[in-house]
């Protein structure tokens, strides 16, 4: 094995065991979100109340050493309560910049979409180029600038649909179900003996991983997995077969093949493998392509859906050897 990627393997490895100490299964959730930080982009959590959203995007900044924040988007939220705001200081005889929460590494935008567009759209220009404009000043953000949304899928009243262009910058979204019966027990009987999964990470039960900058040596790990020419091509052709799909009213763009790319590179390392497969690609296909696309009207009707279009397309595109 890569010596690069053992010890890559062995950090994520402990990352993960320290995670669950406090996020009691939810081990799919646990990987996506691990593959959007070493990818360097954004997720969308996708879940109804309790299942520990929140927790797992405060409990991911804790055990890899960075900080994080924490914005509760409401139909009042504006765009400077994101940013920031420069206000006039009398001693200084100047304006002093007055940083929102987008100034830091993790940033959990809770409930996206129960802010009005206007609001949103002041997190597109920093999840995309990692810089904010604050009257007419732009300013950098941390290197490890990540977004993780939330937003409850059974919840509509009071909401404000995210639009296409702003769904399209999150590299994946993931689904946090309900958990399993035994997991749901095992959190049971934690809140009944006093050893809740919020007081243990608040108590330091939970140890950090890595230190200050580790991060970024980790994400420069991934240049050495190896990606064969015709595993590019096979991704292309994934991703261009949602466009050409007849129940397709609007496919996947060429910003969801850079992702499923970065992606399977990821979910190889986290594997311990120096080199991608096709079911890297397969496996992540779900979660990369599922919220960029939008069924015809008469096929939604009819009960298609989008998970189900996707495994067609699977089925089609043949799987490089």
């Amino acid at each position: 094995m890569n010596p690069t990627i053992e010890s890559f393997t062995e950090k994520l490895t402990a990352a993960r065991a320290e995670v669950a100490k406090v996020v009691i299964g939810q081990q799919e959730a646990v990987e996506l979100s691990l593959i959007t930080l070493l990818s360097r982009q954004h997720a969308l959590i996708e879940g109804v109340p309790g299942v520990a959203k929140t927790l797992l995007v405060r409990t991911l900044a804790h055990v890899l050493g960075v900080p994080g924040g924490r914005v509760q988007f409401t139909p009042d939220l504006m765009p400077s309560d994101i940013t920031g705001t420069n206000v006039f200081n009398l001693q200084a005889n100047s304006f002093t910049l007055i940083r929102g929460p987008v100034f830091t590494s993790f940033l959990l935008a809770d409930e996206i979409n129960r802010a009005p567009a206007k609001t949103q759209a002041a997190l597109l220009q920093a999840m995309q180029e990692r810089v904010v404009s604050i009257d007419r000043e732009t300013h950098s953000l941390d290197e490890n600038f990540t977004v993780f949304a939330t937003q409850n899928p059974a919840d509509s009243e009071g909401t404000y649909p995210l639009p296409e262009a702003q769904k399209d910058r999150f590299m994946l979204k993931i689904k946090m179900e309900p958990p399993a019966r035994d997991e749901e027990l095992s959190l049971a009987r934690r809140m009944v003996g006093n050893n809740t999964p919020e007081g243990a990470l608040a108590a330091g039960e939970v140890r950090a991983v890595l230190g200050a900058g580790e991060l970024a040596s980790m994400r420069a790990a991934l240049d050495t997995v190896t990606l064969r020419e015709e595993l590019t091509s096979y991704v292309v052709d994934l991703v261009r077969a949602t466009r050409s799909h007849e129940s397709m009213l609007v496919g996947a763009g060429p910003r969801a093949t850079q992702a499923l790319l970065l992606g399977s590179r990821a979910r190889a390392a986290l594997d311990g493998r120096d080199y991608v497969t096709p079911d890297d690609v397969r496996g992540l296909a779900s979660a990369v392509l599922g919220h960029r696309l939008i069924l015809r009207p008469e096929f939604e009707i009819e009960g298609l859906t989008i998970d189900e279009v996707l495994s067609r397309i699977l089925e089609q595109v043949a799987v490089p050897r």
